[in-house]
């Protein structure tokens, strides 16, 4: 992992691949060697020196709209897969609240005069949040201690922070068992510009493939930038495809998903892993135009 690298030593081979790569960076501060680590699986495939490709990562570097399309379409069916995993009652706990927070909170949400979330609401999404993921009762009965008064308060300036990210999911961490995954659940279902932080999404962005997942702010901000990449090289390809950050995270998960419980409906043959896409280079100039040394 990349964590078990020496500073140093992790700086001197980002330099002699930069270098390579055609790209010379200044000698980065503390502040800066966070984000330098997870370009590095971003830009030289998987964290360090030698390490395979990922084959999960594969939809991601993919310029194929058909296959983007494809993928968002077996959206529900994987979930079904997965959810017959499971136990009945859960499996079917799975799928209400998935179509709850996909369609129905959205329509909620917007539906208001201003933008938030009601405690009721907040607590169910914790649930779908839990029931998606590894379950956690602590964190269920933890987010109920929030007072409906402050749940509203709290969601309408997080959203009236928009688009200001940063600033949202800071606001939205004052709430009890709320942390920066849950809170980017809680703008997502206001809008959909702002994708969820899902486990499986960040496993299928390259950058991040040998990078242990932090929840925290600065690491989601990273995993957005990586969205918001993809989203851009779509839309240039597909403008009138209706795509955004929510839509792209959604495939990315169906894609990790369904390689594990419905591989068959993905050919491995469409999907390219191993040349570096306009995607990754996006990402790259974007990076390096802010790290060149002028």
């Amino acid at each position: 992992m990349l964590s078990s690298m020496d500073t140093e030593d992790y700086v001197r081979i980002c330099e002699q691949d930069t270098a390579r790569a055609g790209v010379h960076y200044g000698a980065p501060g503390k502040e800066e060697l966070y984000t330098l680590k997870i370009i590095w699986g971003e830009i030289f495939g998987q964290g360090k020196p030698g390490a395979k490709n990922n084959m999960a990562a594969s939809l991601y570097v993919e310029e194929s709209i058909e296959s983007w399309k494809r993928t968002y379409e077996l959206y529900k069916e994987i979930l079904e897969r997965k959810a017959d995993k499971q136990k009945k009652d859960k499996a079917k706990k799975l799928l209400e609240l998935d179509h709850w927070f996909q369609h129905e909170l959205p329509q909620e949400v917007s539906r208001r005069s201003e933008r938030l979330l009601t405690q009721e609401e907040l607590v169910k999404l914790m649930e779908w949040k839990l029931t998606r993921e590894k379950f956690r009762p602590r964190l269920t009965q933890l987010v109920k201690t929030n007072s409906d008064e402050t749940v509203k308060e709290v969601t309408s300036r997080a959203f009236k922070c928009l688009p200001d990210v940063k600033s949202a999911i800071n606001e939205l961490t004052k709430l009890k068992a709320v942390g920066p995954a849950t809170a980017s659940a809680i703008l997502c279902a206001g809008s959909p510009n702002i994708p969820f932080m899902a486990d499986e999404s960040i496993q299928a962005i390259p950058r991040f493939g040998n990078v242990k997942i932090d929840y925290t702010l600065k690491f989601y901000l990273c995993y957005l930038d990586s969205i918001r990449s993809c989203l851009k090289v779509l839309l240039s390809k597909d403008s009138k495809g209706n795509w955004n950050e929510h839509k792209i995270e959604l495939c990315l998960w169906a894609h990790v998903v369904g390689q594990k419980y419905a591989p068959e409906l993905f050919g491995e043959s469409s999907f390219s892993s191993k040349r570096k896409t306009s995607i990754q280079v996006e990402e790259y100039q974007g990076k390096s135009k802010r790290r060149k040394v002028k």
